[in-house]
């Protein structure tokens, strides 16, 4: 026996078998042994269209090491010994006026607090504008944009949390993100 054939001896016989999937817009998928695949794409948050009915689903699923899928909208699957599928999409969330509203008001009340070193205020006013910014230009938002200024605003390390217009933004940081 060769070293090649030991080393097949070791993981098995080869089996047969792939992928299956009856749709897939995005994501990852990896099969058999050590196999690797990764989704780090930007795609904004839809519902699913389900409008033209749902993919069949594979009447036999495929062998050792296969995927078997009927309809996937994004994310990863690995199957088999080693094998690793990562989903590291960013699915910016739609901003809610009342968010812009009480994000603007927060942002126009941050010059009346007196400032002292290491107040966060500079780090608030930072992540107030780049929400603003961007949910003015895309109408969305990104996700650990949203948490790093819900954050900063619950932390109890900035006065501008106790500002309504703050708990404001706060509320309508975690509707968005629930």
């Amino acid at each position: 026996m060769t070293d090649r054939n030991e080393h097949e001896h070791d993981r098995g016989p080869r089996q047969g078998g792939g992928i299956a999937i009856g749709r897939m817009t995005g994501g990852a998928v990896a099969s058999g042994r050590e196999a690797r695949a990764e989704d780090r794409s930007e795609r904004v948050a839809r519902a699913a269209s389900r409008g033209d009915g749902l993919a069949p689903v594979p009447r036999q699923a495929p062998g050792e090491g296969g995927i078997a899928v009927g309809e996937l909208e994004g994310g990863a699957l690995a199957a088999g010994p080693e094998a690793e599928a990562v989903d590291s999409t960013r699915e910016p969330l739609p901003v809610p006026a009342a968010l812009l509203t009480a994000v603007r008001e927060l942002r126009g009340q941050l010059p009346l607090l007196a400032r002292a070193e290491g107040d966060g205020l500079d780090a608030v006013d930072g992540e107030l504008a780049g929400l603003e910014d961007e949910a003015e230009r895309t109408g969305r938002a990104d996700r650990g944009r949203l948490e790093r200024l819900r954050s900063l605003l619950t932390g109890g390390a900035t006065v501008a949390a106790g500002l309504a217009s703050a708990l404001a933004v706060v509320q309508a940081i975690s509707q968005l993100l629930a």
